[in-house]
């Protein structure tokens, strides 16, 4: 069954641009013109992947995202405009997926939606590990994908909870930027260190009961990031 993605975007040429585009590559398309009607169309059906731009009437693409995080894991890619760092790495910390800057060409376009849509789609490997994994006051249900804190439930998305079992995985080790991003966004991504970064500390603030003295996952200045062993 094809993909289906909406576009949001207030800016109709951009619009028709991308929807061109997927629908040429198979894709589905549902379209909005801001934040609100993003929200109604997402609510009256099934979606797959959201593209949604910053700078829209009514609710903004940080509102729409925000509210979207409410209540769904759907993969998000924020529209930015080019030079516009603080509008990437807000949109990334409002828990969007990936980004997109504006003017992009449809061959970066799909080569992003295709990466997004993998890693939301591609089963996470746990075999040969037992059922549950407990480090301090986390502990993880692989059979289930649940990620607890004690006895609060977490809420990770698929780019999260890939990136948490990278550590679960590997305990005690050091994993460098260029290993994370690539087994976790893969070897296109290898040198996008700022999408690392914003999503490290998401996790540190749902997993950490004080995100700047993190214990689950710990930096090595000048290495890479490691889950230390728990003394016995």
């Amino acid at each position: 069954m094809a993909k289906r993605i909406l576009i949001v975007d207030d800016e109709p040429r951009y619009l028709r641009l991308l929807e061109a585009n997927l629908r040429t590559e198979g894709y589905e398309v549902a379209t909005a013109h801001d934040g609100v009607q993003a929200l109604d169309v997402f609510s009256a059906q099934p979606i797959d992947l959201v593209l949604l731009d910053v700078m829209m009437p009514r609710l903004d693409g940080f509102g729409a995202c925000q509210r979207l995080r409410e209540f769904s894991n759907v993969p998000i890619v924020i529209l930015t405009a080019r030079g516009e760092e603080q509008d990437r790495v807000r949109g990334l910390d409002l828990g969007a997926d990936d980004y997109l800057v504006k003017p992009f060409s449809a061959t970066e376009l799909l080569a992003r939606v295709r990466a997004v849509l993998r890693r939301a789609h591609t089963p996470t490997e746990t075999t040969g590990q037992a059922r549950f994994f407990t480090h301090g006051d986390l502990k993880i249900d692989f059979a289930r994908a649940e990620v607890w804190r004690g006895e609060e439930a977490v809420s990770l998305s698929a780019t999260e909870y890939r990136l948490l079992l990278q550590f679960t995985h590997h305990v005690g080790k050091i994993l460098t930027s260029e290993d994370l991003l690539t087994s976790v966004w893969g070897p296109e991504y290898k040198n996008d260190k700022e999408i690392l970064w914003v999503s490290i500390a998401r996790l540190r603030q749902k997993l950490e009961t004080d995100a700047h003295a993190p214990h689950h996952i710990v930096t090595r200045s000048g290495l890479g990031y490691l889950m230390p062993p728990l003394e016995s």
